[in-house]
């Protein structure tokens, strides 16, 4: 049974925490964090997924969070994390500044290298502390990470489309969610169903810009979220990536089948959703898909500069084209995992 927490005799579905802090003292935790663009104007095109996207994964791992699913829409996004309890000891400045180095658009990086070398220099142990202080305030914060990341996303927009503003509806909306069990994962599904509700795909693993799209197309990252979901959903039974994705695909059509949506006078859903028909089929094949899908979801985040097809093709390229590459790189073509 799913337990949720809401005001007495009110039909609240989820208890709001948008003001919830992780401190030293709060376990693990896990956040389904939603946030809207204002006037809920649908801003989101294919550059901005992408670039939304690519922000989501940098500042994670900046903030040592880890990404379990996701979904970015045309005027909102969720995001489901998980926040890890804050280390006794914190990092070093070196790991401080690797990972600011790794973050696209960084420009505060040279100054901050200054001003760690300046309090080295005057032996400031304090003043070194302090600057490693501020920015582990940052991390393992479910708060911090979504300030950066919409921060972040509103200077690339505004700069881009010449605006002035606030870009987003609110602070942003959360539910702390139980790791435990079927809590968790129910959540994923309902945000990997997202673009099947909104009538934009009718596969939730046809939409480039979520976590179960990703996990299908053999994203690392996705796929170790993805197993980390079937793991609570079996109660701590770990299985393979392979088998990860035929078990949760099986559990999105559960949980997507149009009988559990709400249907209008007429019959029909009221939003979009699974058909029955295709529930039965993925059960029937336990949620397998042939290798022809896994590969046409792949293709899909080729970028440019890849080279695609047999291996007298690829290596004919690689050697036409070998000042490109480095001296330890001896052949050109690689098997797709």
């Amino acid at each position: 049974m799913i337990v949720t927490a809401g005001r007495a005799g009110g039909r609240v579905p989820c208890m709001r925490q948008s003001r919830l802090k992780v401190s030293p003292e709060r376990p693990v935790g896990f956040y389904h964090c939603l946030s809207r663009v204002v006037d809920r104007r649908f801003i989101f095109g294919f550059p901005e997924k992408e670039h939304f996207t690519a922000l989501l994964h940098e500042y994670a791992e900046f903030c040592e969070l880890r990404i379990l699913t996701f979904c970015v829409l045309s005027n909102h996004f969720h995001v489901l994390v998980e926040v890890p309890q804050r280390p006794a000891t914190l990092p070093s400045a070196e790991l401080i500044l690797a990972k600011l180095s790794r973050l696209s658009g960084q420009q505060h990086l040279g100054a901050v290298r200054q001003e760690l070398e300046s309090c080295r220099h005057r032996n400031d142990a304090a003043g070194e502390a302090r600057l490693v202080a501020r920015y582990c305030a940052r991390m393992w914060d479910v708060s911090a990470f979504m300030k950066l990341v919409k921060q972040r996303f509103s200077q690339w927009y505004n700069a881009r489309n010449g605006r002035k503003g606030t870009l987003w509806e609110e602070r942003f909306k959360s539910v702390l969610v139980d790791g435990a069990g079927q809590a968790l994962v129910t959540m994923a599904a309902y945000i990997d169903l997202n673009p099947v509700r909104a009538g934009l795909v009718q596969d939730p693993k046809d939409y480039r810009w979520s976590g179960y799209g990703e996990a299908v197309a053999g994203r690392k990252r996705a796929r170790n979220g993805l197993q980390s979901l079937v793991r609570a959903l079996l109660r701590g039974r770990e299985e393979s990536p392979a088998k990860s994705l035929e078990t949760y695909r099986v559990h999105l059509y559960l949980e997507g089948n149009e009988r559990r949506e709400t249907l209008r006078p007429d019959g029909t859903t009221a939003r979009g959703s699974l058909s029955r028909e295709e529930g039965l089929r993925v059960l029937a094949a336990r949620g397998r898909l042939p290798l022809r899908d896994y590969l046409r979801c792949r293709v899909r985040y080729f970028s440019d500069g890849f080279v695609f097809g047999g291996r007298e093709f690829v290596e004919e390229i690689f050697q036409a084209e070998r000042a490109r590459f480095g001296e330890k790189r001896k052949d050109g073509a690689r098997r797709l995992k």
